[in-house]
């Protein structure tokens, strides 16, 4: 019964309207997540063929500097929503294929890795730069290896270091990972250590098929479950009396998030672990409320004028949010 209840919510053509042609990216995925088409299936390769020509995937290659940056050479974040890091998590988001370009950028992006395998966001200038202790940002860990691991880099020595970093860095105590600017006052927050920067890094973590995660890794993200489990997916901010308190800004479903974080991604991540736990309900329930009398639900965030692409209009019927919905319910049913 509950494994069958989820298609109650799928309403009347919405499959039809997310294979579309006009959104290759949705069309892709709902062939692989719903339809169950295998990746070497001939509509499937076709279909992310078309993505590439999409107006957005095309204008962010347009603007990309013919060294494979963007914007700032020696900054990956800075202009937020336009510099490289912002852009090839954009392109991995879309389902963009690994070309020349894009491993151009890549390569641009291992430029600002130190020699413990963390990122920072400023190019060393020398090889005394590349032995910076700094270690925070998770989140711009997380971002990193997400899409380095969607464009096939994860055998490769750099992002395997990477990784080695985030099982040595892990607090065992407190779980996470320790961040300067987090949390801004420690009164506020449930966790001791960043809560959106560990959704990050848990999601790029539980994208390493489970045949390559080292033990390590499986222990974290075991623990890392447990504390999001414990939050009730969003209700990690703490009362003056100490009772839980839900973060508004997650029930404004967006895409894509960056640095930001809400239920939907939260739940895409553990339906990807197959997680199912009675301490998810309250979030299950507010993204079925969210569902419109159409079946489908409207995108309430957005960084549209910020990116160098728009993607769809805020408060109107969403493919993205629509399908990422579907997979959160899916997933827990």
């Amino acid at each position: 019964m509950r494994e069958m209840s989820w298609k109650k919510y799928l309403g009347e053509n919405i499959l039809e309207w997310l294979l579309e042609d006009n959104n290759p990216s949705v069309k892709y995925r709902t062939l692989l997540g719903f339809l169950n088409k295998s990746s070497d299936n001939s509509e499937v390769i076709e279909t992310q063929e078309e993505i590439m020509k999409t107006a957005c995937i095309m204008s962010i290659l347009k603007e990309q500097n013919p060294e494979g940056y963007w914007v700032n050479p020696d900054d990956m974040y800075n202009p937020k929503y336009r510099a490289t890091t912002h852009n090839l998590l954009i392109l991995a988001e879309l389902r963009a294929i690994r070309t020349p370009e894009i491993e151009k950028a890549i390569e641009h992006i291992f430029e600002f890795q130190r020699n413990s395998g963390h990122f920072l966001i400023q190019r060393p200038k020398s090889e005394k730069g590349k032995d910076s202790v700094v270690k925070d940002g998770c989140c711009y860990d997380g971002n990193i290896l997400y899409y380095l691991i969607h464009f096939g880099y994860l055998e490769d020595s750099r992002t395997q270091h990477l990784i080695k970093f985030q099982e040595e860095y892990y607090s065992d105590e407190e779980g996470g990972w320790k961040c300067r600017a987090y949390p801004i006052d420690p009164s506020k927050v449930f966790p001791e250590n960043c809560y959106m920067g560990r959704i990050k890094m848990l999601r790029a973590l539980a994208s390493i098929p489970k045949k390559k995660q080292s033990k390590k890794i499986n222990e974290i993200i075991s623990k890392e479950v447990e504390v999001i489990l414990e939050n009730h997916v969003y209700k990690y901010l703490r009362n003056t009396d100490g009772t839980r308190k839900e973060k508004a800004g997650w029930m404004r479903f967006g895409f894509p998030l960056f640095y930001q974080s809400d239920i939907l991604e939260v739940l895409n991540v553990l339906a990807t672990l197959d997680v199912k736990d009675n301490r998810m309900q309250d979030s299950i329930d507010v993204v079925i409320k969210a569902q419109q009398k159409d079946g489908k639900w409207l995108l309430k965030n957005t960084f549209n004028g910020k990116t160098i692409c728009n993607i769809e209009e805020k408060g109107k019927p969403s493919k993205w949010i629509t399908y990422r919905a579907l997979c959160a319910l899916k997933g827990f049913y």
